[in-house]
């Protein structure tokens, strides 16, 4: 079993920066691919990015050149350094494992970006 703790949501103004924090503990396969998705009140959830443990690296369309999604694996910990935020990037940020065919979810994490 695997469990996912996030940290690092907040509040934040139109163009500010925030970081978040996946940590992972439990029988973490050691190829895996960690990552954020979202949802916004009303829409699906979408994927923003994940990173395998090869360092391979996807983006949302709307993400991509604002965000950047890095990894500390002796920590087990995948990091979301999300900068030039906008309003619609607003969601709840929720952290994924996918490793040895199981799939895995945090609690999730608010991010508020307004003025």
């Amino acid at each position: 079993q695997v469990q996912l703790v996030e940290s690092g949501g907040g509040l934040v103004q139109p163009g500010g920066s925030l970081r978040l924090s996946c940590a992972a503990s439990g029988s973490i396969s050691s190829r895996n691919t960690m990552g954020w998705y979202r949802q916004a009140p009303g829409k699906q959830r979408e994927l923003v990015a994940t990173m395998h443990s090869t360092g391979s690296t996807s983006y949302g369309d709307s993400v991509r050149g604002r965000f950047t999604i890095f990894r500390d694996d002796p920590k087990n910990t995948v990091y979301l350094q999300m900068n030039r935020l906008k309003p619609e990037d607003t969601a709840v940020y929720y952290c994924n494992l996918w490793g040895d065919f199981s799939d895995y979810w945090g609690q999730g994490t608010q991010v508020t970006v307004s003025p």
